[in-house]
């Protein structure tokens, strides 16, 4: 009994489809992971910048590790700042950024862009490759701390 090609195709598709599912990566990203950024940055008297939020992840995988960086964009200027350590353990926890020099930021409305970032290394220090698992980019206001 003959089979028919539309019949052999959709199998040979069906099994391509499921050896790559199954041959995913060791180091595959968790998707259950978020960011957010509050809607007010603050610029102390100095020029120093801070920036905070809120993100939530799962543990990266054995070969990576997880990172907050934050990009704060105003007229012509784009200032990109990192967060402190970053604890991956599903709960929800506050970030913190902050930058000593502000590079032209100023009050006013300015654009924030806050990602969380899983790096992967390559057995060594040096990264191979990172992966943006979260992001909020949205319209804050850049105000004066007293």
């Amino acid at each position: 009994m003959r089979t028919p090609a539309r019949r052999m195709t959709l199998g040979a598709f069906s099994a391509l489809a499921a050896t790559a599912l199954f041959a995913a990566p060791a180091h595959a990203t968790v998707f259950n992971q978020g960011i957010s950024v509050q809607s007010e940055a603050h610029i102390a008297g100095d020029g120093s910048i801070t920036l905070s939020g809120t993100y939530h992840c799962e543990a990266p995988s054995p070969s990576g590790a997880v990172q907050i960086k934050a990009t704060v964009i105003q007229d012509a200027t784009r200032l990109s700042i990192g967060a402190g350590e970053v604890v991956c353990d599903g709960a929800e926890h506050e970030w913190v950024a902050g930058s000593p020099l502000t590079g032209g930021i100023h009050p006013g409305a300015a654009r924030a862009v806050v990602e969380l970032q899983e790096i992967h290394f390559s057995g060594g220090l040096l990264p191979r490759g990172i992966d943006t698992v979260a992001q909020d980019d949205h319209v804050i206001q850049v105000v004066a701390r007293p």
